[in-house]
């Protein structure tokens, strides 16, 4: 997932700050190319994201499925990927967490596999699980 829209270097702080939304898994929803599209309107680049993501999870993805106002919110859109997909986000949700940073399970299969296609994610939560100590 590095190469998708979803990798920048970034120095993360907490998992939520009032410019940087951070998912559960550990990804920078704010500089997220899905999440970026849907708040500029963006269809054109929404349209070459579920083409991406069609190609690279071997499943059909849609423009419409790309609108995404980010993983945490509890009140917006999510991404097909996210609301269709994902395994993690509705774990941490069911363990009542804000991150799985946050999990005494932290680094659970799921993470793990998770990692494989986007190790930056990985940097993240180690660096908001250092924090939290």
């Amino acid at each position: 997932m590095d190469n998708l829209p979803h990798s920048k270097e970034y120095e993360p702080k907490l998992a939520r700050t009032l410019d940087r939304i951070i998912a559960f898994c550990g990804l920078i929803c704010t500089e997220c190319r899905a999440f970026l599209a849907t708040r500029s309107g963006d269809k054109n680049e929404r349209a070459k994201i579920a083409r991406l993501w069609s190609k690279h999870f071997r499943r059909k993805f849609e423009a419409e499925d790309v609108l995404c106002d980010g993983c945490p919110r509890t009140d917006g859109r999510r991404s097909g990927y996210c609301r269709d997909v994902c395994d993690i986000r509705p774990c941490a949700q069911g363990r009542g967490l804000k991150s799985c940073a946050y999990c005494e399970s932290y680094e659970c299969e799921k993470l793990q596999k998770f990692f494989r296609m986007a190790p930056k994610a990985k940097l993240v939560l180690d660096k908001i699980r250092k924090s939290s100590d």
